[in-house]
């Protein structure tokens, strides 16, 4: 295995030995990223002298740390890549976007990335996004179309679509992704990856998203159990979000491999309501409720019993689209991509009462899935509905709620309703492409989703994309 292909575990054993060192990783990391990302895109920033030098920091550390046994971070040595609408010390955060400009003061960390940089990580660079996040798939005019390592013809999802493929093609083992509708969960789904959107508010954000309580920071990872260490890493206190969780004194990288023995699992192949759920999706599934009840768990096979919240999903975002939207200038509009421009003028269509009663609606779902999980430990069900699609340009398919997430009917609702939620690996299609299985937990439940998830992963291979030189 090369170094570019070790988990972060991998990397962090391999520099407690002696074996290799983050110099190395990272010289071999960067080389990737030369090779690759004219192809994939999976980067639109990379500082390969502020990555080099920390790396050879870090090699110090792990130097003093093996003859003295002087302490090392978390994540010393390991690379990772920020998500561009996440600020970076030293980096423009363009979001994606024409309309902002890299040359101005980039003088702040973002909680996420202030943890990172103390846990020791090698940070590599930014990774690509569609115009602030806009939609499930990656491209936009500023960077163009990032594309998936498993097909280069297909897209990697979005809106974290760039951290996806990087992790998938080993650019870098550790993402941070934001998920505000299913952007980390679709694309990990998409490409092979392990992506968790944590209880809102257990990753602190600062500044808080334009999109509001439906917007989280999460790990993006090539493996549940670094998806629990980079986790714990980021769940560290920020004062400055006024809406994060007290730190809660778990630490999730203890029991992940206690199994889930007399768990309690509904399993919805639909949640009652989604259509055209791909045929080798729903087989794969069903072989995934085989596999966790042979691990010990108690699977039911039970719909929540709400109805579809797209509506509510699509109607709070095209209400943030439009408040970023009117605060741009004609200059900036102009040059937007036509996705965005055009869920944000939907947006301005939504008036103070009707975003009162898509609130209110929300809350009622929220309160029925805080009910529904007092039966059961975890809820099961696809990540998405399809497989990756063909990348296509934007505004290529006009604008409405169906398009935008009709597609992917597993990922929005539990932003709603703020619930943890992981997407593992369960196979590939007859084409080659990735399929996810979702885990959704109670409320504050992340440790149970990472540990289920650990469960479920111990029983399959390591699958990888192969991309020719």
């Amino acid at each position: 295995m090369t170094l570019t292909q070790c988990t972060a575990h991998e990397l962090l054993a391999l520099y407690r030995s002696g074996a290799a060192s983050p110099v190395e990783a990272t010289q071999a990391v960067l080389k990737e990223i030369e090779r690759l990302n004219p192809r994939l895109l999976a980067y639109c920033l990379v500082d390969e002298a502020q990555a080099m030098a920390n790396a050879r920091a870090s090699e110090d550390r792990w130097q003093s740390h093996r003859r003295q046994g002087t302490p090392v971070g978390a994540l010393e040595g390991v690379p990772a890549s920020i998500k561009d609408l996440v600020l970076t010390r030293g980096w423009p955060t363009r979001r994606g976007s024409l309309g902002v400009s890299p040359d101005q003061p980039w003088e702040i960390d973002a909680p996420a990335v202030a943890r990172l940089r103390e846990a020791g990580s090698v940070l590599l660079g930014k990774t690509t996004t569609p115009e602030y996040g806009c939609k499930g798939e990656t491209n936009s005019p500023l960077t163009g179309y990032t594309r998936n390592p498993w097909n280069l013809e297909r897209t990697p999802g979005g809106s974290s679509g760039g951290a996806a493929a990087a992790v998938a093609a080993g650019l870098g083992p550790l993402a941070i992704g934001t998920d505000g509708a299913g952007s980390v969960r679709i694309p990990a789904a998409f490409c092979g990856n392990v992506g968790m959107k944590p209880s809102f508010g257990r990753v602190p954000a600062y500044p808080l998203s334009p999109f509001g309580s439906v917007a989280h920071l999460g790990p993006h990872t090539m493996s549940v159990a670094d998806a629990a260490l980079m986790l714990q890493v980021l769940k560290q206190p920020d004062a400055r979000d006024w809406t994060a969780l007290p730190p809660d004194g778990s630490d999730y990288t203890v029991g992940l491999d206690d199994g889930i023995r007399g768990w309690r699992i509904a399993y919805s192949p639909t949640l009652g309501y989604a259509r055209g759920v791909h045929p080798e999706i729903a087989a794969a599934l069903d072989q995934v409720a085989e596999t966790l009840q042979a691990l010990g768990a108690v699977v039911e096979r039970m719909d929540p019993g709400f109805e579809d919240p797209l509506e509510i999903s699509t109607g709070l975002w095209f209400a943030g689209a439009w408040q970023v939207w009117r605060q741009l200038t004609p200059e900036q509009q102009a040059v937007a991509d036509p996705d965005f421009k055009a869920q944000a003028l939907i947006g301005e269509t939504c008036s103070a009462d009707a975003l009162h009663t898509l609130n209110q609606r929300r809350g009622l779902l929220g309160s029925h899935m805080r009910q529904f999980m007092t039966r059961y430990d975890l809820l099961l069900t696809p990540s998405v509905a399809v497989p990756a699609f063909e990348v296509r340009p934007p505004g290529s398919v006009p604008m409405d709620a169906q398009a935008m997430l009709g597609w992917t009917p597993f990922s929005y609702p539990f932003n709603l309703t703020q619930q943890p939620a992981i997407t593992v690996p369960c196979g590939l299609t007859r084409d080659g492409l990735p399929m996810g299985m979702q885990l959704v937990g109670p409320m504050f439940g992340d440790a149970l989703v990472l540990r289920a998830a650990k469960a479920f992963e111990s029983t399959r291979p390591v699958l990888r994309p192969a991309i020719g030189a």
